[in-house]
């Protein structure tokens, strides 16, 4: 099995290197793609439409291909724009072969994806080197765009960050559930979750909250109960779990059967329709996420949203990444419908003055660092349900 994932990933980096040696003009930034001398404009999503995290690509996917329907009613420039999915299967390896081949055999104009962020850095040096526009909908570590001092020009994100996310746990497990003593609970082999739960660390120590306890478990983990054994024996009166649904949600429900009674709460890994059915309702009582959004939000733009979801998909309720595949989608068709052109660089100039778009997910407004500058907001889980509580502006 080493063998084999070995080879596969020296098979993916040999693939990378012949895109990023080979691309001719034609098919890298500053040249004219075939969209601009009539027909599609072609777009790439590389998705993680199967695996361990195919909740997040199949609704970023569901959140476009809705979009998309709707910019195309009236074209851009009297072009179309067409969906051309890769489906990474939630691993890096089959990132790199996905942006090898969106960019090198289809010709894409962008690529919107991955969900994860490991699954977005894997592509970041291919679509740079080709000058290809890179849009994650949901990659929220802070160094996808910017790292080691240096800006990655060609990528983008819709989210915002997690640092933001995690000071707004932070703060709301202080003001607002009263919390003193906290434990946390991280996936130790994910960027995401050690960067959430570092920010939280960070802000609730320093408002005086003291960690009590720190566990940790890796994913695909199934059993947890020796990690929550010990975080019970601490007594917190708060449990913060910056991890995703697979995992999460056995760790709720094995929490609540060990007795574990505190309030818990995560960000926006824990959105999926699968966290209910591993936790189960009662166990995801009393717990809470930050998020990108919410179909309760009464915004008219959130509505209007929800609306046009539940009509397409047969009245399922939207969630974050729903929306933010959405705002993917409206966000690169408006950066190419104001370059007024496929030019990749022309593209990339357009998203990065974008500022006042307004978007499902908040205003569009993009920092020096390339990171959307909006709002958050808390979800609390009542008998299954996510339930709107508050949205925190940055």
């Amino acid at each position: 099995m080493r063998k084999k994932k070995a080879a596969g990933i020296l098979a993916s980096l040999l693939l990378a290197a012949g895109v990023m040696a080979g691309c001719s003009s034609s098919t890298s930034g500053g040249g004219d793609k075939a969209s601009d001398k009539g027909g599609d404009i072609l777009i790439g999503a590389n998705l993680e439409l199967s695996g361990g995290v195919a909740s997040y690509g199949q609704s970023i996917k569901e959140g476009i291909d809705l979009a998309f329907e709707e910019i195309n009613k009236e074209g851009i420039d009297g072009k179309k724009l067409k969906l051309v999915p890769f489906d990474n299967k939630s691993e890096a390896p089959e990132a790199i072969n996905g942006a090898t081949k969106l960019i090198s055999q289809d010709k894409v104009t962008a690529i919107i994806g991955a969900a994860t962020s490991g699954n977005t850095k894997a592509q970041i040096e291919i679509a740079g080197s080709n000058k290809i526009p890179l849009l994650t909908p949901t990659g929220t570590a802070e160094d996808v765009t910017f790292k080691d001092g240096k800006l990655n020009d060609y990528v983008f994100r819709t989210c915002f960050i997690d640092p933001f996310q995690g000071t707004v746990a932070a703060n709301f497990a202080i003001n607002e559930l009263k919390a003193k003593k906290a434990a946390i609970f991280i996936d130790s082999a994910s960027d995401y979750s050690k960067g959430l739960a570092a920010s939280f660390k960070e802000l609730f120590t320093k408002e005086g909250g003291q960690i009590v306890k720190e566990e940790a478990y890796v994913a695909k983990d199934t059993d947890f109960h020796a990690q929550l054994t010990n975080i019970k024996g601490a007594a917190p009166d708060f449990v913060f779990v910056p991890g995703y649904y697979e995992e999460v949600g056995l760790i709720v429900k094995q929490a609540r059967e060990l007795g574990i009674k505190a309030p818990m709460m995560g960000a926006d890994g824990w959105d999926s329709p699968k966290l209910i059915e591993l936790a189960g309702k009662d166990a995801l009582n009393n717990t809470f996420i930050t998020n990108h959004y919410s179909s309760g939000d009464s915004d008219p733009k959130v509505q209007e949203f929800v609306k046009a979801f539940k009509a397409k998909y047969k009245d399922k309720s939207p969630d974050a990444f729903n929306a933010l595949g959405y705002d993917s989608a409206y966000f690169i068709a408006d950066a190419i419908k104001r370059a007024g052109s496929t030019d990749t660089e022309k593209i990339q100039k357009a998203l990065a003055e974008t500022d006042g778009l307004e978007l499902v997910t908040g205003k569009m407004k993009l920092d020096d660092k390339h990171n959307p500058i909006k709002s958050a907001v808390i979800l609390e889980y009542k008998d299954g349900e996510q339930v709107f509580k508050t949205k925190v502006n940055p």
